[in-house]
């Protein structure tokens, strides 16, 4: 069965799946996206994700395409034709087609609606086998990465260098020798004192959906943790250091720039916040399947 797209109220093969040379997405980044992950025939934290989705349309100033719930129809549908049970669900949603000038057009056009989803393999059950290794990268990002923009060339050659190097992630460092976040994921250690840190929110970081989330179960947990900045050194020096994202969920990172993170081995913090997080996917019997 082929793959099926969803582009601006059309059903169509993937193949056949294409925007006008126009689209101020294509031509401009002038666009954002989302990911949600798919488990079981599930939606896995769709609301922060619509939430993050409507924030970056307003920071940009384009309108919702159609109704959140009519989106949430159309996102569902795409993956019920595609028979997807575990995988993900993509959606862009530029500006839309008009005559090529830097400034938004004169006259208001639609805003361009596009939807795919593939299938991925299953949410991880144990943490053995579920590793990364990282390499540090400068970040060269632009100054509102709160924004879910797809003007990710920034990021496509950090991730680039981290594959031409063997490794999984780039953990990206500022110009002030802080460490701010992944190519695609948010960052986390266990600093050499024992405390568990991740980047506070602000224009240089993604408000991560998977941050937010884990935040709060941490918080049901009693687990602490600080929201502040951490440097390159902290980041070398820390017992443990890991990974989330729509994709990655929580992923221990076991060595950076080919050097043991503590004993090069998933340590108990991690293992315990991958255990929380694999129970809350497992435990969402009360969403809807997405099919």
């Amino acid at each position: 069965m082929s793959r099926i797209a969803y582009v601006n109220g059309r059903y169509v093969p993937h193949r056949e799946a294409a925007v006008h040379v126009e689209d101020r997405g294509y031509q401009f980044a002038d666009a954002v996206y989302e990911v949600v992950h798919v488990h079981d025939g599930r939606f896995v934290d769709e609301e922060p994700h619509l939430d993050r989705l409507e924030r970056s349309l307003r920071e940009i100033r384009i309108p919702m395409p159609m109704p959140r719930t009519a989106l949430q129809r159309v996102l569902r549908e795409v993956v019920r034709r595609n028979r997807i049970a575990e995988g993900i669900v993509y959606f862009q949603i530029s500006r839309g087609v008009a005559r090529r000038d830097h400034a938004f057009p004169a006259r208001p056009v639609p805003p361009a609606l596009v939807v795919t989803a593939k299938r991925l393999k299953p949410f991880p059950t144990r943490i053995e086998g579920w590793k990364a290794t990282a390499i540090t990268h400068p970040d060269q990002r632009w100054a509102r990465c709160d924004i879910k923009t797809v003007g990710l060339l920034p990021n496509v050659l950090a991730r680039q260098a981290a594959v031409e190097k063997g490794a999984t992630e780039a953990i990206m460092i500022a110009p002030d020798g802080t460490v701010t976040e992944g190519a695609s994921t948010t960052v986390w250690i266990v600093d050499a004192e024992g405390r568990l840190r991740t980047r506070d929110l602000g224009g240089n970081i993604l408000p991560g959906c998977t941050r937010q989330v884990l935040m709060g179960l941490m918080r049901e947990e009693g687990i602490a943790f600080l929201e502040g900045p951490f440097t390159e050194a902290e980041l070398r020096s820390a017992r443990e250091a890991f990974i989330t994202s729509a994709s990655s969920f929580v992923k221990p990172i076991l060595a950076i720039d080919g050097v043991k993170v503590g004993d090069g081995t998933p340590g108990p913090v991690t293992r315990r916040l991958f255990e929380i997080f694999a129970r809350h996917v497992g435990g969402m019997r009360n969403v809807p399947r997405a099919a």
